[in-house]
C-alpha cells in the first residue's frame, strides 16, 4: 500500500519546526513552536572539518566548557510547558548533546513530568554522532521514547574523510558501535547524511550502504559553507552537484518507495497531499522554532546563532516576548523576500526560495538566489511527475480506506409484518426466524 512509508515517516521524522500560516506583524496571539536546544553548546568529542557549529564557542569566550545547568534546564522546561501546544517538541542538539550524560536526560524527563499536565503530549528528538551511546543511555531513550537522528555519511571510506575525532582518528567504527547499541535496546533512530565533497558523487553507494545495513529512515542535508567573501569552502557542494546527487538518489529510492523513507521526499508528498509544509525549507516564514543555547540565550535558528540575532534569555525573557520581537518577525519574513526570479519560477511552491542559510551570505540580503537553486530546479523537474503520481495514489488509497470505514446503512424499517420465513429486514440474508426473530 502506497501510504505505508508515507504515514510511518510522519511519526518517525525528527521535526523541530511547525509551518505557521500567518503574518507575524498582524497578530499578537501565541502560536505553536518547538525548541532546538544546545545543552552542551558547540562542544563535541568529534572535530568534523565541515561542522558549522563548532565556531559558535566564540560567542562565549570566557567559558571553555559549556554545560546547561539544572536551573536553566528547569526554567526552560517550565516556561515551555506553560504555553499551549498540541505537542511539546524538544530537540536536543549540539555540538554533541550526549556529552551531558545520562543524569542530565533523566532530569529532562523529570522536569517534563513535573510541569506537564494530564493529557499533554511531549516529544523528544536528539541529534547525535552516536559515538558516546552506551547501554544505560540507550535504555533511557527507549523507555521515554526519544527519537534519535544519527550522523552517518556512508561507508568508512566516505564517512571518515571529514568526520574525525578530536585526535584526528576515524569515527565510523564508533558510530556503528553506537547504532548497534541503539538497535539492541530498540531505540527508534533515523540516519542523517551530510552531503559534502566526500559523497556528493556517491548517491547510489551511500543509499545502498544504508539500506543494506537496515537503515530505512534517512535524511540528506547539503553541506553549504562559505568564507567571509561568500565563496564556497572546499568541502561544500554547489547547485549542480546537489541536483545530480538528488536525482540519482531519487532514482535509487523510487523502486524502494514503499519500504524506505527519505525525509525530503516524504515532506514533498506531505505538501502535495495535505497542503502542509512540515519542514523549514518548504515553508514561507522562518519563525518556526527557537534555539536555546546552554546558558538560556534564545535565537531564531541554529544557522543564525549570532549576537545580532539574539532574542533574549529564558531566565528573563518570555516566549511571548521573543515571538513578538521585531527582530524575530523581521527574520522570519525574509523567507519570502526572495530574488525576483523566484516569483516567476515554477519551483517556487516547492522550495520557497530555499533555506535562508543558502541565500544570506557575505553581508548580502535574502534576495540572493540560493547556492542550490540550479540543483533544486533540476531535481524538481526530474521527479515532479512521479511525486504527483504518488500523491494521487495516496489520495485514492485514503478515499478507499475511508469508504471501508464508513458505517453501512441499515435497511429502512418496513410497515409490513415480517413472516417467520421471510428474509430478515436487517440484511443478514437469513430467514427472520433464524435471525432477529429467533425465539419469537
Amino acid at each position: 500500500m502506497v501510504t505505508t512509508v508515507y504515514k510511518d515517516c510522519q511519526a518517525k521524522a525528527i521535526e523541530f519546526c511547525f509551518n505557521i500560516k500567518f503574518n507575524y506583524k498582524e497578530t499578537t496571539a501565541m502560536r505553536e513552536f518547538s525548541l532546538l536546544i544546545k545543552p552542551a553548546s558547540a562542544d563535541c568529542n568529534l572535530n568534523c572539518e565541515y561542522c558549522f557549529y563548532l565556531e559558535k564557542c566564540h560567542l562565549y569566550p570566557d567559558t571553555p566548557r559549556h554545560r546547561m545547568t539544572e536551573a536553566v534546564l528547569e526554567q526552560m522546561v517550565k516556561n515551555f510547558m506553560g504555553t499551549s501546544q498540541s505537542t511539546y517538541s524538544f530537540g536536543w542538539q549540539g555540538g554533541e548533546p550526549t556529552l551531558m550524560g545520562l543524569p542530565f536526560f533523566e532530569k529532562v524527563v523529570e522536569f517534563q513530568q513535573k510541569f506537564g499536565r494530564a493529557g499533554d503530549s511531549v516529544a523528544n528528538g536528539l541529534q547525535t554522532n552516536a559515538t558516546l551511546i552506551d547501554d544505560p543511555l540507550a535504555e533511557h531513550f527507549r523507555k521515554f521514547r526519544f527519537l534519535l537522528g544519527c550522523s552517518l555519511d556512508g561507508p568508512p571510506s566516505i564517512h571518515d574523510k571529514f568526520r574525525l575525532n578530536a585526535a584526528g582518528k576515524p569515527s565510523h567504527a564508533s558510530v556503528i558501535k553506537g547504532l548497534e547499541i541503539l538497535k539492541k535496546h530498540q531505540v527508534e533512530f533515523n540516519i542523517l547524511v551530510l552531503v559534502s565533497q566526500a559523497n556528493v558523487k556517491e548517491a547510489k553507494t551511500v543509499y545502498r550502504y544504508l539500506v543494506e545495513n537496515g537503515y530505512y529512515y534517512q535524511q540528506y542535508i547539503p553541506c553549504v559553507e562559505v568564507d567571509d567573501h561568500g565563496e564556497l569552502l572546499p568541502f561544500s557542494i554547489n547547485g549542480a552537484e546537489w541536483g545530480e546527487f538528488m536525482c540519482e538518489l531519487f532514482d535509487e529510492w523510487y523502486p524502494d518507495r514503499y519500504q524506505v523513507s527519505i525525509r525530503h521526499f516524504d515532506s514533498l508528498l506531505f505538501k502535495l497531499v495535505d497542503g502542509v509544509s512540515n519542514v523549514c525549507v518548504l515553508g514561507r516564514n522562518c519563525c518556526q522554532y527557537f534555539v536555546v543555547e546552554y546558558n538560556g540565550d534564545i535565537y531564531p535558528c541554529d544557522f543564525f546563532v549570532e549576537e545580532s540575532q539574539k532574542l533574549g534569555n529564558i531566565l528573563d525573557t518570555s516566549w511571548e516576548t521573543a515571538m513578538h520581537a521585531d527582530r524575530y518577525i523581521d527574520f522570519g519574513n525574509q523567507k519570502t523576500e526572495w530574488n525576483n526570479a523566484c516569483s516567476n519560477c515554477s519551483c517556487v511552491e516547492l522550495c520557497n526560495g530555499d533555506c535562508l542559510k543558502h541565500r544570506v551570505y557575505a553581508n548580502h540580503k535574502s534576495d540572493n538566489l540560493s547556492y542550490l537553486c540550479q540543483g533544486w530546479k533540476q531535481f524538481n523537474k526530474h521527479s515532479n511527475k512521479r511525486f504527483e503520481d504518488l500523491a494521487s495514489e495516496i489520495r485514492r488509497t485514503r478515499y478507499e480506506e475511508a469508504k471501508q470505514r464508513a458505517p453501512k446503512p441499515r435497511p429502512a424499517a418496513s410497515t409490513k409484518a415480517v413472516g417467520r420465513n421471510d428474509p430478515c429486514s436487517c440484511g443478514s440474508g437469513l430467514k427472520f426466524k433464524k435471525c432477529c426473530g429467533k425465539g419469537s
